[in-house]
Order: structure tokens, then sequence, then C-alpha cells
């Protein structure tokens, strides 16, 4: 890229979706190419969350805390859409590689019935056991009575979350992300212009306050994966599905279960952490709840386009490793790992000083406020790290190598993490400020270690 006319005109191809073979293309085209529409599609969903949050801190702390304490749960149910979407991108990615489109389709379609059978067997159980689930994760009676609405809408439409996850890492794969981009953008674009109309009620649409919520976001990715579908059956594209690949094969499935065990295992591994600090964190009744919840999707406005960024590294490294270039995708990985950890770490500088400003956005509460402030300066400190081991984590999956960053977790998160927590926050009483302590050091070390392992470079002989 010479010049800032060239890198505008990339942009903006990036974004009209021009399809190319990132196994020729320059590094850095290719990074541009990929990244754009991803960060732009990981902005949308970090400017819905945000506007989310917002409009339902309006309705009061329980709101808050229902959303906090749902979105943990739910963070289950994103594991397993994550796991078989890392599996998509890394078989696809790989098959494009190869120019083996038949092959591509018939794995995206064998992806989509196993996450079916999953994402219903797994809403079937949740919104069923709604209120059992938020009194376990220590809601109060005011939580649990004025909240299971939404949480069991949430939970009923685990089927649209799991499709708009497979489908675009699938697209993603292919190198084909700005259709996930246009899908993101419709679906939250639907829910941000129905949100406030569903919560608050305007005219003759009536106010259903934290429901509305519920219904405005159900509603808005059911619109993504109907785009999703369409661009998916059309034709149209390299990726896609056609009469022959409609057969159901089950040795594709076991490779894709094989491949999206590790990948489903990093996000249980994850959400069950993050799952016991937020537990830890309702011990401290509900304006600490509420204030987690506004830095942690504050935090999530950023972090996204960061992993939006990373995911560029995924579709890099698995298509070079099937077109056989496995210093190709090394060179890659380098690459996006500078450009995420210079995003970050001017994110750091905003948050670190603006934090209480940005705060006081989503809430007039004096101790929601301290604690969501306290959180973003304390968390973003280790941003540059966080860029690093984002990036490590989407080159070992896109290469097939699932089960490393499982193990990472594992030892980084449930060895190191959780009793660090409960020693911080509830043995030496240092309360919400030692959970966000402990989020800032383990997911620091959590790079360095991802970082050390990717260097000795066995994910390039993974065989998916």
């Amino acid at each position: 890229m010479t010049s800032r006319k060239e890198l505008f005109h990339l942009i903006w191809a990036a974004v009209k979706g021009q399809e190319q073979d990132y196994t020729r293309l320059s590094l850095k085209k290719s990074i541009v190419l990929l990244a754009t529409p991803m960060i732009l599609e990981m902005l949308m969903e970090s400017l819905f969350a945000v506007v989310d949050i917002f409009l339902v801190g309006r309705l009061g702390p329980y709101a808050l805390a229902t959303v906090g304490l749902t979105e943990s749960i739910l963070m289950i149910v994103y594991s397993v859409g994550m796991g078989l979407s890392m599996a998509g991108t890394a078989m696809v990615a790989r098959r494009f590689g190869e120019k083996n489109y038949t092959q591509a389709g018939t794995t995206t379609f064998q992806i989509l019935v196993t996450g079916a059978v999953l994402a219903l067997l797994a809403s079937s159980l949740t919104f069923f056991f709604a209120p059992e689930i938020l009194q376990l994760m220590g809601a109060d009676q005011e939580v649990i009575t004025r909240g299971i609405g939404y949480t069991r809408i949430i939970f009923g439409s685990n089927l649209i979350i799991i499709l708009l996850f497979l489908i675009n890492g699938a697209f993603r794969g292919a190198g084909q992300p700005h259709l996930p981009m246009r899908a993101l953008w419709l679906a939250n674009g639907i829910n941000i212009v129905l949100a406030p109309l569903l919560i608050f009620g305007w005219g003759p649409v009536p106010a259903y306050g934290l429901e509305g919520a519920a219904w405005a976001t159900t509603i808005g990715r059911s619109t993504g994966v109907i785009y999703q579908l369409y661009h998916l059956l059309n034709g149209k594209h390299h990726l896609k599905i056609a009469r022959e690949n409609l057969v159901l094969s089950y040795a594709v499935i076991l490779k894709i279960l094989k491949v999206s065990v590790g990948g489903m295992g990093q996000f249980l591994i994850d959400s069950a952490s993050w799952i016991f600090l937020t537990r830890i964190i309702a011990e401290f009744g509900s304006n600490a709840l509420a204030g987690y919840t506004i830095s942690f999707r504050v935090i999530m406005f950023t972090l996204l386009p960061a992993w939006g960024l990373s995911s560029a590294a995924a579709t890099l490294v698995g298509q070079n490793l099937g077109a056989h270039k496995p210093r190709r995708a090394e060179v890659s990985v380098l690459l996006t790992a500078r450009y995420n950890m210079i995003f970050l770490g001017a994110i750091t500088v905003i948050f670190f000083f603006f934090g209480e400003h940005l705060s006081r956005l989503f809430t007039q509460e004096p101790e929601v406020i301290a604690v969501a402030s306290e959180g973003l300066k304390i968390i973003t400190l280790g941003y540059i790290f966080f860029g690093l081991g984002m990036v490590m984590v989407q080159a070992f999956n896109g290469a097939g190598d699932t089960r490393t960053p499982a193990f990472i977790n594992i030892f980084v998160l449930w060895l190191l993490e959780i009793p660090m927590a409960y020693l911080l926050a509830v043995y030496w009483g240092l309360g919400v400020t030692g959970i966000f302590v402990t989020i800032a050091c383990c997911h620091s070390f959590h790079s360095l270690v991802s970082w050390w392992l990717f260097r000795k470079g066995r994910w390039k002989t993974v065989k998916i």
C-alpha cells in the first residue's frame, strides 16, 4: 500500500465485497481486505451492545442485572456456536486454499445440520429451567420475577444465534467477510430501531419493557439469518450449498466435531470462568453487578472490532496452509498482531482517562458509575497484551489447532484466574476491584503463553 488513495480503494473494495485469492495477494492488502468488513461487522455488533445496555439501563439496576446474568449463561451457547464456527472457518478456508469449492459447500451443510441439532437441545433445557438458572446464578427475587420473560425469550432463540455464528464463520473461511458484515449490520440495525420502540412504546406500539429488548434482538437476528441463507443458497458465490451438497456425510460431521471440540472447549472454559466471576460479583449486590455489566459492554465495544481484525489471521492461515504456504501464513499472523496491538494500545489511553465519563452515559447511579469506571481503567491496562493474544488464538484456530488454546484456557483461566479472583475479591476483601485486577493480569499472561506456543510452530503441521 503506497498511498492513502490506494488504501481508500482497498477499503472500498472490501466493503463492496470483491472476492480475492488470498494465497497470492500481498499480505498487507489481504489483511485490509479481510479485516475491514470484519471490523465493521464487529463495530456494529459493539454499537448494538452499547445501545442496548443504554436503553435497558433506563429500566433500573434489576434490568441490568438480568441482562448480565442471562448473558453469562448465554456464553455457554455462544461457546457451542463459536466452536462450530471455528471448525467451519478452518475447514472451509483449507478447502478454499485447495480450490475445492464443492467440498467447501458440503462441509458447510454438515456444520449447519450439526449446529441446529445442538441448538435445539440447548433451547429446550434453558427455556424450561430459566428461573432455576437465574436463581443458581445468585439473582434476587426481583430479578427473577421481573426478568424471567427476557431470559426465556433470549434462551428460546438459541437456534437463530447458532446459525448466525455458523454461516458467518463459513463465509469468513471462504474469504467473503463482506457477507457476515452485511448480515450483522442488517440484524443489529433492526435491533437498534426496534429496541426503543418495544422497550418504551411509541404511538400505537405498546411498551414491553425488558421483554421488548429481547424481542428486538430476536427479530433482528432472525432477519440476519434469512439474509445469510439467501446468499448461501443463491449460487452466486464460490461458497454455496447446492443440491449435490444436501447429503449427510457422517465422516465430515465427525471431522467437524473433532475440530470443533477444541473450539467449544475454549469458550466453555472461558465462559465458565466468566460465570464464576459474575457469581462472585453478584455477592456484592445489584449495583456492583450493574457496574460490571456496563464496563463489560463498553469493553466489548472495542474488543469485538479487535476480534474482527484478529479473524483476518484465521482466514489467511487456513487458506495459505491449504495452499502449502506455511511461511506466508506465519507472516500474516505477525502483521495482524502488530496492527491489533496498536489499535488496543490507543483504546487503553481513552478508557484510562475517560472511563468515568463513558460510564455516566449509561446510568446516573453513583455506585454503579464507580464500579463501571474502575473496571474500564483496570482491565484495559492489559489491552496491548490482549491484542497480541487474540491474534495468536485466531491463528491456532485458523490452522484447525483448536486444542492448544483450549489447554491454555484450562491452565490460565481455571487453574490461575478463578483461585486468584476468589482470593483477591473475597478472602482478601478487595471486592469488585479484585475481580478487575484478576482479569487484567490473567488475560495478559494468557496472551504471553499463546505467543510462546505460536513461535514453536506446531500449528503448521495440523491436518484437517
